[in-house]
């Protein structure tokens, strides 16, 4: 949702601040928060070394970012260092991507008793989930199952099962470890983008790919049993990150079933190679490693 013209102010800033601070080689990171509406930019932190951010932007763009700036330290030079993944192209080429990354924070106040859980620019999380789709309904979807708290997807969970509409509205509005799954819910229930938006501050592109998640829910849900599925909507809710588990709980069957059902439309899971570079250049994998 950034502009060309933000992220680009953005990666300028970060340079300079490196610059100001003195870091010479090495991994480190820059947090901003920016206003959507004025575009004006604010530094929360700067981190002069490797951080979790750091080892989950080089697994999210296959560049090796601990491994290269050793080599720096002690006198390469990023043309110097072949791309460990393409072998062609030198490591000085920004890495470029044609997937989508999501990353969603843990939150276990439940083992703080009295931690205040309100949400800032504080860490207050024990870790984070991240996962990679062909699009961000993918990737947020397996996302939220990677978070190990039983759920099957960004809807379906139960945390707030049980509350009403008005209730739902009135603690969305602050920041909360459950909000992203309280706007779910709102979703869920029929609420409009456009009204979540006006009091959460949520971007209505990243509210709008969840309320077609929801649709294609509803479509399936209208169905009534996994035997009327016709293959499009099988495949559109897998496309969208929709797992066997969460079809069995939306149609009241089994997971085998809907494998079968999978396996009979010629729907079968895939997996695609990392490769730092948009796929312009070929991934060079070792074939003695499976």
């Amino acid at each position: 949702t950034l502009t060309d013209k933000e992220y680009q102010k953005l990666r300028d800033g970060a340079l300079r601040l490196l610059s100001a601070i003195g870091v010479d080689t090495g991994g480190s990171n820059v947090q901003y928060a920016i206003d959507p509406k004025t575009g004006r930019q604010i530094v929360i932190e700067m981190n002069p070394r490797v951080s979790r951010s750091s080892a989950l932007a080089s697994k999210a763009t296959g560049f090796p970012i601990a491994k290269i700036a050793a080599k720096l330290a002690v006198g390469y030079t990023l043309d110097e260092l072949p791309n460990d993944i393409t072998k062609k192209t030198p490591a000085s080429f920004e890495p470029s991507i044609d997937y989508v990354v999501v990353k969603i924070p843990r939150f276990t106040f439940e083992k703080f008793e009295g931690a205040d859980e309100t949400l800032g620019t504080q860490m207050k999380s024990v870790g984070e989930a991240m996962a990679i789709g062909r699009t961000f309904q993918e990737a947020l979807q397996k996302a939220c199952r990677s978070l190990e708290t039983g759920r099957t997807g960004i809807f379906g969970g139960i945390e707030s099962k049980d509350i009403s509409i008005p209730e739902l509205m009135e603690r969305v509005k602050n920041l909360n470890p459950a909000r992203l799954f309280q706007a779910a819910r709102l979703i869920e229930l029929g609420v409009s983008a456009e009204e979540i938006n006006s009091v959460t501050g949520y971007d209505l592109w990243f509210l709008n790919e969840m309320v077609e998640i929801a649709e294609i829910e509803n479509e399936l849900k209208a169905t009534g049993s996994l035997t009327q599925i016709s293959p499009d909507l099988l495949r559109r809710a897998k496309m969208c990150g929709t797992s066997d588990k969460r079809l069995s709980n939306l149609l009241s069957c089994t997971t085998d079933e809907v494998k079968a059902l999978r396996n009979k439309f010629g729907i079968r899971p895939s997996f695609k190679s990392v490769d730092t570079c948009a796929a312009e250049f070929a991934t060079q994998r070792d074939s003695t490693k499976p």
